[in-house]
């Protein structure tokens, strides 16, 4: 597994024009390529009227699953491009549809590869990107006289607690980056006196 990637920050639409043609890309993330494929859908029942609904998408933090689609365009000229600008930006999870609206003037192949290429650079640009870094994930289980002030320092240490649930004990989830394991456990058996519990889970990824 990486030890980062990036994706889209949120859907959205950027339009371009060239040469009369209008070049609208829609980016979205997308945790499966269920979830690329259904987005994919949702913009060609939109645009149904387009010339091309040209898509790209990478799914897997290791870019596992890649697939593009010219959509009736000149082979190699819409998809490909469009992917391999997903792949130069390290997107992951990461869905890219071009619609294009024929404006009259026939591009050429280079003309088509830099503007179905170009289009979802741009969007990426003005559409924002966020960057995910793996951790494990972790459980600390403290009783109840210390777990505010450990959840206070952990979040005023830039930790991430990510569920808290009250029992007999007070158990804690939290996200940590491998090299902190040792310094961490150091850290808490100083401020619980040695009595708190922890216990390391799986990996996972969360915003940087």
């Amino acid at each position: 597994m990486p030890d980062e990637y990036r994706t889209v920050a949120h859907a959205g639409v950027h339009e371009t024009e060239v040469n009369r043609s209008r070049f609208l890309c829609a980016l979205a993330p997308a945790a499966t390529e269920r979830e690329a494929q259904d987005f994919i859908a949702s913009v060609r029942k939109e645009h149904a009227a387009a010339t091309h609904n040209c898509f790209a998408y990478v799914i897997g933090a290791d870019a596992a699953i890649q697939k593009a689609s010219d959509d009736g365009e000149p082979g190699g000229t819409a998809g490909v491009p469009m992917l391999q600008m997903l792949l130069r930006r390290d997107m992951r999870y990461a869905v890219a549809v071009v619609t294009r609206y024929y404006g009259g003037v026939k591009l050429g192949a280079g003309g088509l590869i830099r503007a179905y290429g170009g289009a979802v650079g741009e969007a990426l640009d003005v559409l924002g990107t966020i960057t995910r870094r793996r951790f494990r994930l972790a459980t600390v289980t403290v009783d109840h006289q210390r777990a505010g002030k450990v959840q206070n320092d952990l979040r005023s240490t830039g930790r991430e607690v990510r569920d808290v649930r009250y029992a007999e004990a007070v158990t804690i989830e939290i996200g940590l980056p491998d090299a902190d394991v040792p310094a961490f456990e150091a850290w808490l058996a100083d401020v619980t006196a040695g009595t708190a519990g922890f216990e390391l889970g799986g990996e996972a990824y969360g915003d940087a």
